[in-house]
């Protein structure tokens, strides 16, 4: 979520949403689906069905061993959801019941924005963000917990900061556990661009001698506007999604979800055309179309029918209301395509 340009959204409790026909859209070939859905931008699919409370802003989800889905968003402590079918989704309590005093440095309000939420070696991990609209005089902070559940957060205090001397913003990150058990946090948003540096896995803070910290994407020209890293892998590559352009504008937002890919975790990535993002390249996934305008904060998780990706967008027939917005993802071609 940009600090750079943050209009009038000013969350409270929202930011979230996602899909009820997934089971019965599983029952048709994913061929048949991509024939329906060209490379146009007005051929992105709409959202899978939600109801409940989806008014969200950045979400991200998973789903707990007993099939429970839990997801946090921007706002307040971090404003929670819950779903049993991941498609009716309940408010719950904040995931703080009281605010770290160490936020107050970087907010005002105070209040955290864009937390990542995954699960490794027997408990649950979110990192998230701490900032001021407009400003880099920003932190990422991590929480863990046993359960997951609001108010069972223990706060493990500051992860990276940024300041108005650096050519970054310490906001947006996402947590990457390659398959060597190696943990990396991306993160990022304006200024310079994406981000990479290496954690250690028993911390979950930075590396103690690997303190690089690499640049992943960039828009050296123009407008600076891409931030909110998700990376995954998938079959020999690593996949590195953001969100381009501005969002929290309402109908207004020209957000959009582009991805790159590498061989190395590290980059070089670049998209299906060979652009690199580190010189403003990027395939998109999904784009403003119909009602769904500026989709992005998105985050990527499996799940039983597949790999989903889990996004806001702004309701043009609900005055500009943030979303929550759920699609599977399909990756027989190379690339991610919505579906």
């Amino acid at each position: 979520m940009s600090s750079t340009l943050r209009p009038a959204f000013r969350p409270t409790r929202h930011r979230a949403c996602r899909p009820a026909r997934r089971r019965a859209l599983i029952a048709v070939p994913v061929a048949a689906l991509l024939a329906l859905v060209p490379s146009s931008a007005t051929a992105y699919p709409a959202p899978g069905r939600v109801t409940g409370d989806v008014v969200v802003h950045d979400p991200t989800m998973v789903r707990t061993g007993a099939g429970k889905y839990l997801l946090y968003a921007t706002g307040g402590g971090l404003g929670h959801r819950a779903s049993g079918d991941r498609i009716a989704f309940a408010a719950g309590t904040d995931a703080f019941r009281t605010k770290p005093a160490w936020w107050a440095r970087y907010s005002s309000v105070p209040e955290a924005w864009a937390p990542d939420l995954s699960y490794h070696g027997g408990r649950y991990v979110m990192y998230y963000s701490v900032s001021s609209f407009g400003s880099n005089n920003s932190a990422i902070g991590l929480a863990t917990s046993a359960t997951g559940e609001p108010g069972s957060w223990t706060d493990q205090g500051v992860v990276v900061t940024s300041s108005t001397s650096d050519d970054f913003n310490a906001i947006d990150p996402n947590l990457f556990v390659d398959d060597d058990g190696r943990w990396w946090l991306s993160y990022g948003s304006w200024w310079t661009g994406i981000k990479l540096i290496r954690l250690e896995p028993s911390t979950g803070k930075p590396h103690a001698t690997d303190t690089a910290r690499r640049s992943l994407a960039s828009r050296p020209t123009g407008t600076k506007a891409v931030e909110a890293p998700s990376i995954v892998k998938r079959g020999g590559h690593y996949y590195l999604f953001a969100s381009y352009d501005t969002c929290c504008a309402g109908s207004s937002s020209t957000y959009k979800v582009k991805v790159g890919r590498a061989t190395r975790v590290t980059g070089p990535y670049v998209d299906r055309n060979g652009v690199p993002l580190m010189e403003n390249g990027g395939t998109p996934v999904l784009e403003s179309h119909g009602r769904y305008i500026g989709p992005g904060g998105q985050s990527i998780m499996s799940d039983t029918d597949g790999d989903l990706i889990v996004y806001h967008y702004y309701d043009r027939d609900d005055n500009g209301t943030p979303k929550l917005g759920i699609n599977l993802l399909d990756w027989s071609t190379g690339w991610p395509v919505a579906y």
